[in-house]
């Protein structure tokens, strides 16, 4: 049992690090220090959600309705486009909108829908959760339910530190130009991941 929970968090953790669309978006608001709490619980509840799904055998689902797979990568990649421009706008246009603690924030709503939107419309989010991680619980029966506490737990304590932790950055991310810096880079890794997806 021990050994699948460790396995269970170990997976999970080597899938969520990896830089996509979901973890930039927790960076970015870590360094506004806007609305973090609510970010990460949303991320952290969503891949809950999405791995008790997967292990529990959800996984089989897409197999057979190929074409949800192809909808729903299509429907990912068209957004990561437009978020990856409205990032690139936001580079552009720098001013008070790139500032962490400046002027009004963003309302919650919007953060929360562009959290969810982020999460639930990228195809990655699929493939890591509800496809490998249900696939690879297979491989510890009859502990399934210990690798999916493992693998929950990866990702609550790293979108936890992700959100959290990014406020050490802010005295860097004070200058304007550093936040037209991380806008770039946003957009550049939503259109990067659109691209990855488009063409294999």
């Amino acid at each position: 049992m021990l050994e699948a929970l460790i396995a269970g968090y170990l997976v999970s953790l080597s899938l969520i690090a990896a830089i996509g669309a979901q973890n930039a978006f927790v960076l970015r608001q870590g360094i506004r220090r806007e609305h973090v709490g609510w970010v990460v619980f949303v991320c952290a509840a969503s891949d809950a959600v999405l791995m008790t799904a997967g292990i529990a055998g959800f996984g089989a689902v897409s197999e057979q309705v190929p074409w949800l797979n192809a909808a729903a990568l299509w429907a990912g990649i068209a957004f990561l486009l437009v978020y990856g421009a409205l990032r690139f706008r936001a580079a552009w246009q720098g001013g008070e909108a790139l500032i962490p603690s400046g002027n009004a924030p963003v309302a919650l709503k919007r953060v929360l829908v562009t959290c969810l939107l982020l999460t639930w419309a990228n195809p990655h989010v699929y493939l890591d959760t509800v496809v490998l991680i249900g696939a690879i619980s297979a491989q510890y029966a009859p502990y399934g339910l210990a690798f999916g506490i493992g693998a929950i737990s990866a990702s609550v304590s790293f979108f936890t530190a992700l959100g959290f932790g990014a406020r050490l950055l802010a005295p860097v991310m004070a200058r304007p130009r550093a936040w037209v810096v991380l806008e770039v880079l946003v957009g550049a890794t939503m259109w990067a991941i659109a691209a990855a997806l488009a063409f294999g």
